[in-house]
């Protein structure tokens, strides 16, 4: 069955682009089919895996409303074994008029549900903010996973997340759930990393994954060569730690199945 993963935090800066691009191109290194989905209006997981967020000739937006078909959007990328729907400035003028139909939250839904089979993971990355493009990758999903840096703000935030999440679970998607908590720049000698860490660790001890994504100036490098950090330098901490979860992705996947 298809993994749909939304990578989503309402708050900014918090690694959700860098884990989409990472987490998919992983997983395609350990055999697996994968879609990365880009929803945020900033198309930074487009440029990310090589695209041009300026030059596609279908864009998601297209696709969202009804102008063409998904088809036509999915762009392969070359050596990466992964596959793109584009981002872009376009989707802000595509939330707009979604705003206006009557199936404004089922867009994405419909989108993919045509084309899921052909991947085992499809990838979302989010906006930084509950907006209706957010909305349509949670109805799509049936997985969460969010990337949490180990700072104050951020266990706050977490709390409002989580909210948002069961009120979609209830009124659009029940099999929404959230499948893993990310602890992103994570430095173990800052007290504050450590002690929000434990904090996670105690009250959310099912969800927290075991990896953690170290600072590494890898992982900000690699995008402005448009490449996720394992094709960018493979042996980098950064590289290693998203291998990491994808193994642990693909573990709890699994264990989810049998259960």
């Amino acid at each position: 069955m298809t993994q749909i993963i939304a990578v989503a935090n309402q708050k900014g800066g918090v690694g959700k682009t860098t884990t989409s691009v990472n987490l998919a191109a992983s997983l395609a290194v350990i055999k697996r089919r994968v879609l990365i989905v880009d929803m945020d209006p900033q198309g930074n997981a487009t440029t990310g895996i090589g695209l041009d967020k300026h030059e596609m000739p279908v864009y998601l937006s297209d696709v969202l409303l009804g102008d063409a078909k998904v088809e036509e959007a999915i762009q392969t990328i070359p050596n990466m074994s992964v596959s793109g729907l584009a981002g872009g400035p376009d989707l802000t003028i595509a939330e707009l008029e979604m705003m206006k139909m009557g199936d404004r939250e089922y867009r994405l839904q419909k989108v993919l549900q045509s084309i899921k089979g052909n991947y085992d993971y499809i990838i979302i990355d989010c906006p930084p903010s509950l907006n209706m493009l957010t909305v349509n990758a949670l109805v799509a999903a049936n997985g969460v996973l969010i990337p949490m840096q180990c700072e104050y703000y951020a266990l706050e935030g977490l709390s409002a997340l989580i909210g948002s999440i069961e009120t979609i679970r209830s009124n659009s998607n029940p099999k929404l759930e959230v499948i893993g908590l990310l602890r992103t720049m994570y430095d173990p000698r800052n007290n504050l990393s450590r002690d929000v860490s434990n904090q996670l660790a105690q009250h959310f001890s099912d969800t927290l994954y075991n990896t953690s994504i170290p600072r590494n100036i890898r992982l900000a490098e690699a995008p402005s060569h448009g490449l996720p950090a394992l094709m960018y330098d493979k042996r980098s901490s950064g590289a290693l730690a998203y291998l990491a979860l994808a193994a642990e992705v693909i573990r709890k996947e699994s264990s989810r199945q049998a259960a």
